[in-house]
């Protein structure tokens, strides 16, 4: 059997203790009870430096505090790139349905972080995801032409987008569809906000 220590921290007052405890603690392991560390993930180091079951520190006004580590978002943000992949062809209905279960068990798990902003930021960048995968199901300049319209969208400034020639990610983040394909209007069909969910794990 193989012990893997980003899985248990032991913290302590300084470099030159932690290297003693270090020491200490690979012994009782390996000759006490006949188990192998992995060496790969041990280490002595700053708290704010390593992972521990998806989590980091960070010091603010000479306080400790928890955060969501980078790795945790960026695996995070691979699932949701597969769920949000435009080239799939999925309903809408069913990419938000994926989109919720993925989310909300993510938020659950790390609602004791202090992650309010980049809750937003994830939530925003989402949105724009989403705003991607519709405006290419829509296809037909007269379907694109016709939905917008239906959003409020006048005649003439919606045949001027329905026919624009910018790729998907750039037009779904332009102000028609900024004001058209609104947080608002993506409540409507279904998607849970990250900002909202992790409010309340966060404060409960």
């Amino acid at each position: 059997m193989r012990i893997d220590t980003d899985d248990c921290n032991i913290y302590v007052k300084s470099r030159s203790a932690g290297n003693r405890v270090m020491k200490s603690i690979k012994k009782f392991i390996e000759s006490k009870l006949k188990l192998k560390i992995n060496e790969a993930k041990s280490a002595v180091d700053r708290p704010w430096r390593r992972k521990f079951l998806g989590f980091s520190f960070y010091t603010k006004e000479n306080e400790v505090r928890i955060r969501i580590h980078e790795k945790s978002i960026k695996r995070f943000k691979e699932k949701v790139r597969e769920i949000t992949n435009r080239n799939k062809g999925i309903s809408m209905e069913n990419r938000i349905k994926r989109l919720n279960q993925i989310t909300t068990g993510w938020v659950n798990y790390f609602g004791l972080a202090d992650a309010k902003s980049i809750m937003k930021t994830l939530d925003e960048w989402i949105r724009r995801r989403l705003r991607a995968c519709i405006w290419k199901q829509w296809k037909k300049i007269k379907t694109k032409h016709d939905n917008l319209v239906k959003l409020g969208v006048e005649e003439q400034k919606a045949w001027e987008y329905a026919n624009t020639r910018k790729g998907y990610w750039r037009i779904s983040n332009s102000p028609i569809l900024n004001k058209t394909l609104t947080n608002k209007y993506f409540e409507s069909i279904g998607y849970k906000s990250l900002s909202q969910r992790y409010l309340i794990v966060h404060n409960s």
